[in-house]
Order: structure tokens, then sequence, then C-alpha cells
């Protein structure tokens, strides 16, 4: 019998593979009618406040990306490129908006048939068919639904953000049409896979009722039906889910709200398009100083306020679990921003808003797997370790290996959302103050599967490591594909004038 998935794999996407237009709540019997068949209940009815809160996470996460990132973004290169940054960061949300809709939820998340459904969704709601205002998506809980085009907007403004994040690597150097041309080809084939093996998995009610028909049959012919049925609805989908795509061999890995989906999975793909467009032309020769930190804190205050739509909005209702994802996110961003200032302050002699900002949205980072499973006293102590890990990587271990990675994507995102994502299967430990593992099969949801540190953490180091790889490889792919159609690098007279002037014609600054 295979594993049934854990609150991690379930939490963030229980709704997202197996999407059922009725769940039944029951059979009404008909009094008057004893000879009559039973007739079904009517389906349930999202909660309103689970709706408005999808609908203002889902403003969040895009508020997240414009202005939160291009701004954030913006301030950190010089100002012949500011410019440019926000017109990549706008022109990103808006086509990955556009390609969601138009097939990117269906493979990715809306539809799981096919033979391929362990790594790919299928097309059975390309340009959302079937998604209406009437529709509805499970959530992690026993009989909880919510529409499901709140749902497909939530995630869209995930799929919105994470291609975004990568242009940060490459930032000053990198050619428009190659941008767009590589960020359509890396939604295709590296986010929405990725999304789908982690997020795509079955429904809390579809792992209960197999379950409960399981514990009821009586014979051997019908209790070997009921465990293919078990099997299948568990292991349908899902790599995270110990499903069918053992080639990568997760089982039970956990990630609340997108660690590996969006950091790891961003971030190496951005350390890769920074080694294969080499350096800025003068790099570690001439100041490359950020040109508006004030800009850039107002990019970060952004990005911490956007990113409770991020980690609460991915519990999928407004519940307890919300709550905790909420002050999770707060309390590990807060000690984040803290530690990075003061261990900064102790090594550098000063203290810098830069670091400030860096720490705030490394702790980000590292909650974000963590925000609906551990407690409060960890995700601080999360907070306060991830800081001095990233700053180590985006000083001392990016100067030794001198790779140009602009704004640090590589040593934040990554690297903070590795750390995250291992400490998530510590603190996810009740022992620890976590909420522990819950086991689906049981109707009321309740908190009953037993934790394991070792099979968990390897669990959580095999979806690191198949992130890394699936990212990092394809990424490299896709770049010497773009590379070798229309270019990927800029000509060094443009790249010296700015690409304000010489990609988009115009200036962030008229002065």
């Amino acid at each position: 019998m295979k594993t049934v998935p854990s609150l991690g794999t379930a939490v963030k996407a229980v709704g997202l593979g197996l999407l059922t237009a009725a769940l039944f709540a029951g059979f009404a019997h008909a009094e008057d009618a004893p000879a009559a068949a039973a007739a079904a209940a009517p389906a349930l009815v999202p909660n309103k406040g689970d709706t408005a809160w999808m609908l203002i996470s889902s403003a969040l996460v895009l508020m997240m990306s414009i202005p939160g990132l291009a701004l954030f973004y913006g301030g950190l290169v010089r100002t012949k490129n500011m410019l440019s940054v926000l017109t990549q960061v706008m022109a990103i949300v808006s086509m990955v908006g556009v390609v969601w809709v138009l097939y990117g939820y269906s493979i990715a998340l809306g539809d799981t048939s096919g033979s391929m459904v362990a790594y790919i969704g299928g097309f059975g709601k390309v340009f959302l068919k079937g998604v209406d205002a009437a529709a509805t998506a499970p959530t992690f809980s026993n009989g909880v639904v919510i529409p499901e085009l709140a749902y497909m907007v939530f995630q869209m403004t995930f799929a919105m953000i994470t291609p975004a994040l990568i242009v940060g690597a490459f930032a000053e150097r990198m050619k428009f049409s190659a941008v767009m041309v590589f960020m359509l080809l890396w939604v295709t084939f590296i986010y929405f896979p990725i999304a789908h093996w982690v997020w795509a998995v079955a429904a809390p009610d579809d792992i209960a009722n197999a379950a409960k028909a399981l514990a009821a049959a009586t014979d051997d012919a019908a209790k070997t039906a009921a465990q293919a049925k078990l099997d299948e609805v568990t292991g349908a989908v899902g790599w995270l889910a110990g499903g069918s795509a053992s080639w990568m061999g997760g089982v039970g890995a956990l990630d609340f709200a997108g660690g590996t989906v969006v950091h790891i999975n961003a971030g190496i793909a951005g350390l890769i398009g920074a080694l294969m467009l080499g350096k800025r032309i003068g790099y570690g020769k001439e100041a490359m100083a950020p040109h508006s930190l004030t800009m850039t804190m107002v990019g970060a205050a952004l990005l911490w306020v956007g990113w409770f739509g991020f980690n609460a909005g991915s519990n999928l209702e407004a519940n307890g679990t919300t709550a905790l994802a909420f002050v999770n996110t707060m309390v590990a961003t807060a000690g984040a921003a803290l530690s990075w200032l003061l261990v900064e302050w102790a090594v550098k002699g000063k203290p810098s808003l830069l670091g400030m900002a860096s720490g705030a949205v490394a702790g980000l980072v590292a909650v974000t797997p963590a925000s609906g499973f551990a407690g409060v006293m960890g995700s601080l102590v999360l907070g306060l370790l991830v800081s001095p890990l990233c700053l180590f990587f985006v000083s001392t271990v990016k100067n030794k290996l001198g790779y140009d990675d602009a704004l640090d994507v590589f040593g934040v995102h990554c690297i903070g959302g590795i750390f995250g994502a291992l400490m998530t299967g510590i603190l996810v430990n009740p022992a620890l103050g976590g909420v522990g593992i819950t086991d689906y099969t049981n109707l009321t949801g309740a908190n009953a599967g037993t934790y394991a540190l070792g099979p968990q953490m390897i669990a959580q180091l095999t979806a690191v490591l198949s992130t890394l790889i699936w990212s990092g490889v394809g990424s490299a792919i896709l770049y010497k594909i773009v590379d070798l159609i229309i270019g990927l690098r800029v000509p060094v007279d443009a790249e010296r004038e700015g690409l304000d002037v010489a990609e988009h014609g115009e200036r962030a600054y008229n002065y």
C-alpha cells in the first residue's frame, strides 16, 4: 500500500489534481417513496469567507510581482537599466497570465487525465474549459470547497512571479526578446511540470472515501478492488505524494507554499543563466552599486506584505492553519531581517539597509515551505539562521567563484529555499512545536500520521535534488536553444549605453 499524502502534499495542492465538479455530502432518503433510489445531496457550497480570502490572497501575490519585485530589482540595478528591469518583470507577468488561462492551468493543475499524469497534466481544461462560476475545487479539509476560478487565479499569480524572479540573475545584459522567448519556454517545460509534480495530488475527500471503502469491504474481491482504488487515489500523481513518478523517489515531502516550485526552481535557473551569459562588462572592475536603495526598500516592504497572501493563502481556507502560516511568515521574516543586519554589522562594521532588506527576503523564502508546518518558535529560529547562510553565499561564495549573479537570485532564493525545505522536515516535528503529519485516510483530518526524522529528511532532500536537476539541466537546454535562435546577450555597445535606451528607447529618469 502506498503512503498517503501528508499535510504537506495536500495542503497547497489538494484541490489541484483531481478537481471535482461536485462533492457529495451524503445521500438523502425518500421517506414517502421507500422503493426509490436514494437521491444525492446538493453539491458542497464554498464558504464566502474562504472565497474572499483567496481572492484577497491572489491580489496580494500579484502585488509581490508588480510593483514589489519590480521595484526591489529596479532599485538594485544601475540607473541606465532601471526601466529595462521594470519592463521585463511586467511583461513576464502579463505573458504568463495569458499562457496560464490558455493551457498552463490545464497541464499543471487542472487536468490529471492521461497516461503521462505522473509527469504532466492533460489538455482537458485548455482555454479554461469547464472552469466557470459554478465549478468548485476542494481544499485540504474534508468537505470544504472553494470556487475553482478563485483557485485558478491564485495559482496564476504563483506562475507569474516565479519566472520574473529569474531576471535578477542576468540583469543588465540579456536581450528583451531573448528574455521573453526563454520565459515562455521555461514556464511551459520547467515550471508547469514541477507544479504538477508537487501540487497535483488527490483531494483529502477522495483519499478518505477510498480508505473508508477499504475498511468496509467484507470479502477478498471487494478488499482487492478497494485497495486498488486507494492506491490509485493516493499514488495517481505527484512525486511528492509518493506517486507514480517513482523515478524521482520523493515520498511525502513537505512544501506548504512553494519552496521547491518557486524559489529553488527560479534560483537555480537564474544561476545557470548568469553562468551562460557571462559577467557584465566591467564586473569586478567598475562600481555597480544599486542606484536607488529607497526603491529597493519599498519593493522589499511590498514583498513582505504580499507574502502573507503567498503563504497564508496557500492554505486555501481561512482558519487556524491560515493564521499559523501568517504568523510564521511575520516572525521568520522579522528574525531574518534582524539577523542579517546584526551579522553584517559585526562583519563589515556598519549596518546596512540593503542587508536588512535582503535578510527580509531570505526569511520570506525560507519560511515558505515551512509556514504551515512549523511552530512559531521554530519559524523564528529558521529566520535567524537563514540570513547568515545567505549572506555567506552572496558575499564569500560568489566572490570566491566569480560568477555574476547580479541581484543574488541564487544566493537568496535558491540557497534560502533549500535551507527552508530541509528545515521544514525538522520543524514539522510535534516535539519541536510543529503540526505533525496528517493522515488523510482519517475522515476527521486529525494529525494521526507518524513522524520519523530520517525518512522525512530523505523525502525533503529528494525534493530539493529533483528540482535542482530538472530546472538546472532543463534551463541550460532552453538557454542554449534561445541563444542559437536569437542570441542571449545584447551587443557590447548596447550594454555600455544601458538597456533602457538600447532595448526600449526610453529612460527611467529624464535628467
